[in-house]
């Protein structure tokens, strides 16, 4: 046999444990997996000593491209991605101007980024008032999903969806074989509570915390859930960032709803402290919760009710993160990490907490591609895509801010201690990362579920 590339004895990252084997690439698939496999390639690879997963599937990014490229761009978006091991991202539907919302912005966002993605990419559509003919067409240009708000978006092209809106919209989805995803906050609490504060002059970091309580995200998550059993939609809730959150979607799931969710590493790694220590590059919504609401959205993640961890990309210029009037309410609220998930996950879970490394495959890349039909992805098995995360589970190192390859490099990470780094990227069976260097040029591809 010949290949085009052979990585020779690395630790391999299977649902079942580690096995020290070889992969062998052809025509950017897998095409072997075994111990010592025969044969010549054009390339080899010595893997000894690594660990090789597969390539991290980021289902919630926001690259902001066309409209917004000075927010990020799929150039250095993708790069970011490239550097912490990510060969696909799912890219949300705002902040791009125009949203994509039909046809005509799904074709200009494939179009930029087919242009300058080093990562393959799906897309979501939006799910907004108007005319609910538009999903379809969504569905006919292959977008995974659909993305919904249950509060309010920040972004003035993106409104909530009403109610009626998200009910109607997920018995279409139903219809089309479509996930729909929703950030799950009620806008009647979040938006009182903020409105209170800011009119009473308590604009701090802390008064913002306290704005977007934890009951927000449980009766927004509750009723998305209701519509979803009631639609017989598939349902998916981003951004869970409390253990409550996650039981209520367990126990949905055991009551034979189709509803899956995900959390953030900022969840993980970060709490309501560290907010006031860092400031505005750690602020989002929903906000970081105190230390014991942490501890326990870890503990319903190591028992497995978490289905995947995804960045929440959402980056914005160092104008946009400073205080305004209405002081830490008018930060843009986002946090750049698509770099940092698979560090993070390695530090906190693996190190930190026991998190075994086919646990991190599944939430960062197996899941994912069942999850969303993209059946190519998410193994390191014959068949699928030569999709690939090269990784030294004993390097200790410090995240340094040359470090960053996002456009703006404004992480909430900067100075923090990390164990476990990723050495080298591979997509479909091309090196888009090494050793610190992001390959030049696109390549990308757009991927669609299977339905």
């Amino acid at each position: 046999m010949r290949y085009d590339i052979l990585i020779r004895g690395g630790a391999v990252v299977t649902p079942e444990g580690l096995r020290s084997t070889d992969v062998a690439i052809a025509e950017g698939a897998i095409v072997a997996v075994g111990p010592e496999l025969a044969g010549a390639a054009g390339e080899e690879l010595d893997a000894r000593g690594l660990c090789v997963l597969p390539g991290l599937i980021d289902a919630h990014v926001h690259f902001n491209e066309p409209g917004r490229t000075a927010w990020e761009g799929w150039a250095t978006g993708s790069a970011a991605l490239a550097a912490g091991g990510g060969t696909v991202c799912l890219e949300m539907p705002l902040n791009a101007s125009p949203p994509t919302l039909d046809a005509a912005s799904f074709a200009l966002k494939r179009a930029a980024a087919e242009a300058a993605s080093r990562a393959d990419f799906a897309l979501w559509g939006g799910l907004v008032p108007g005319d609910l003919d538009r999903l379809d067409e969504l569905a006919a240009c292959g977008a995974v999903g659909f993305k919904a708000f249950m509060s309010n978006s920040g972004i003035a092209d993106f409104p909530a969806a009403d109610d009626l809106t998200l009910y109607e919209g997920m018995a279409r989805a139903a219809r089309l074989g479509r996930v729909v995803a929703v950030h799950a906050e009620s806008d009647v609490l979040t938006a009182a509570l903020a409105a209170r504060a800011v009119a009473e002059g308590r604009l701090g970091a802390r008064d913002y915390l306290a704005s977007r309580p934890v009951i927000a995200e449980l009766e927004a998550i509750g009723r998305a859930i209701l519509f979803a059993a009631e639609t017989g939609c598939a349902l998916h809730i981003v951004h869970v960032s409390s253990g409550r959150g996650v039981a209520l979607v367990a126990e949905a799931r055991a009551r034979g709803v189709d509803v899956s969710c995900e959390t953030c590493p900022h969840y993980l790694a970060l709490d309501a402290e560290d907010l006031a220590r860092i400031g505005a590059a750690a602020k989002c919504a929903p906000p970081l919760r105190d230390g014991p609401t942490r501890a326990e959205l870890w503990a319903r993640l190591l028992a497995g009710e978490v289905d995947l961890v995804a960045s929440d990309h959402s980056p914005a210029p160092a104008e946009l993160k400073a205080e305004t009037p209405a002081g830490f309410f008018g930060v843009w609220g986002g946090i750049a990490g698509a770099q940092s998930t698979l560090a993070l996950l390695l530090s906190e879970g693996y190190h930190g907490r026991g998190l075994g490394l086919p646990a991190i495959a599944r939430l960062t890349a197996g899941r994912v591609a069942e999850r969303f039909r993209l059946s190519r992805k998410g193994q390191v098995a014959i068949g699928h895509d030569a999709d690939l995360a090269l990784v030294d589970l004993g390097a200790r190192w410090i995240l340094a801010r040359e470090d960053l390859r996002d456009r703006h490099r404004l992480s909430p990470y900067v100075g923090r201690a990390l164990h476990g780094r990723v050495v080298r990227t591979i997509r479909r069976g091309q090196t888009i990362f090494l050793g610190g260097t992001v390959a030049e040029g696109a390549g990308g591809q757009l991927v669609c579920p299977e339905v």
